[in-house]
């Protein structure tokens, strides 16, 4: 029997069925469905049914090289630190302050810079920095710098914005689990592979969890592992809907990486607000030899950018979804003898779409004042980030709980 018609039969809509069904009510398009029950007719989820605002945060990881991404052409101590891998001002695309350009190749983002939807964060870091890759990331994953927290700071936003838990509010694209999403609340829904998309376990476990996922819970456990089931069975239908719907709609043309996976969700009305997606195949660690993998990276990842938010406009969510850029750290300000550069600490992040007002924030980095071997000394706390995102865009007030119980001063990009 067909969707269409299960649905038309039950008194609602395709969307409003698939809404409620990622809301917990659990469902396979491959395994055939009974008649819908009543209670689809009255379900009015606040997360489906006003979808609000939507954060995507695109990391890229191996800690990219800021002052060659946001190149300060203006500055003589730039030169004098790096008289190699220097870009010269005629190889910035000028972003108005007679000071700093982005990359030459970074096309995609400088057109959203001249439609005032891209917003330059100066001197992003945090107190006593690590340089290596892991320990630094989770300090953004977690948002509590040397000092740790079991859940993420995306996941603890998905618990105080909605404390009840509903399902699939996060939806975090990558081949394992990202710290940044783990919630105490929340099941993230977590795939790379739309087509592939399923509960992963071993063949000889299958029997055991679908048994342990059946029935009225018994205990607490058991609730957990119906909740589990259903979240599963729920969103993996829904994420190969939306991807074979976004397969016939979607502009071949555009370069998406794995940003096309949250346009496909977007498109396809799944209830999530949050979406992580780390940088997969990151060329950014660039001790040797830095100028040419760095600039692919930064053009690949500009263009994708800038595809998503022209595939945001074509089904007019661009004014609802808004996209955080961060690496781990940046790197260190004179060039090494390898032509590339080392491990650094403050970095420029960058925040676009959802109605942001473009711009420069944050104080600009001295490039002579270096602190720890040659260092940018950073300006910008990056929880401000974060309590700017959480406040301003996403609408809750209240960051301190989700950024260890400290109200950060926010940046001031909406209203």
């Amino acid at each position: 029997m067909r969707f269409n018609h299960l649905c038309g039969d039950a008194g609602v809509s395709r969307r409003q069925a698939l809404k409620a069904g990622a809301a917990g009510v659990g469902f396979s398009l491959g395994a055939g469905l009974a008649p819908l029950p009543p209670i689809f007719a009255g379900m009015n989820n606040a997360i489906a049914a006003t979808p609000g605002k939507i954060l995507v945060v695109f990391e890229w990881f191996g800690g990219y090289d800021g002052l060659n991404t946001v190149i300060p052409y203006g500055d003589d101590a730039y030169y004098k630190q790096r008289p190699n891998l220097a870009y010269q001002e005629k190889d910035a695309l000028k972003l108005g302050d007679n000071m700093h350009g982005l990359q030459k190749s970074m096309v995609g983002m400088k057109k959203m810079w001249d439609e005032g939807q891209l917003a330059v964060v100066h001197g992003v870091g945090y107190e006593q920095p690590s340089f290596s890759h892991f320990s630094s990331i989770s300090y953004w994953h977690t948002g509590a710098p040397n000092s740790g927290d079991p859940f993420g700071w995306f996941g603890r936003t998905a618990d105080a914005i909605d404390p009840a838990s509903s399902q699939n509010f996060l939806v975090n694209v990558s081949t394992s689990q990202t710290l940044a999403v783990r919630a105490d609340k929340h099941v993230p829904v977590v795939f790379i592979d739309p087509n592939s998309f399923a509960r992963d376990f071993y063949y000889q476990q299958r029997p055991v969890v679908q048994a342990l996922g059946t029935g009225a819970a018994v205990s607490d456990t058991h609730k957990y592992l119906l909740d589990i089931t259903k979240s599963a069975t729920s969103a993996s239908a829904l994420v190969g809907e939306a991807w074979t719907k976004y397969g016939r709609t979607r502009n071949p043309d555009l370069n998406l990486r794995d940003l096309d996976r949250v346009a496909a969700l977007i498109e396809g009305d799944f209830p999530a607000r949050l979406y992580y997606v780390p940088l997969r195949g990151s060329l950014f660690d660039t001790h040797v030899n830095q100028q040419s993998p760095h600039d692919r990276m930064v053009q690949y990842n500009s263009d994708a950018v800038w595809g998503f938010y022209q595939e945001m406009k074509r089904i007019g969510k661009d004014k609802d979804v808004t996209m955080l850029v961060h690496s781990e750290f940046g790197r260190r300000v004179p060039e090494n003898t390898s032509l590339g550069t080392d491990h650094g600490a403050g970095n420029t992040a960058f925040i676009m779409g959802g109605g942001v007002k473009g711009g420069f924030y944050g104080e600009k980095m001295s490039l002579t004042n270096l602190v720890l071997d040659d260092n940018l000394q950073y300006t910008t706390d990056f929880r401000r980030v974060y309590a700017t995102l959480i406040e301003e865009f996403l609408g809750y007030k209240e960051s301190e709980k989700v950024l260890q119980g400290v109200k950060y001063k926010t940046l001031g990009m909406w209203g």
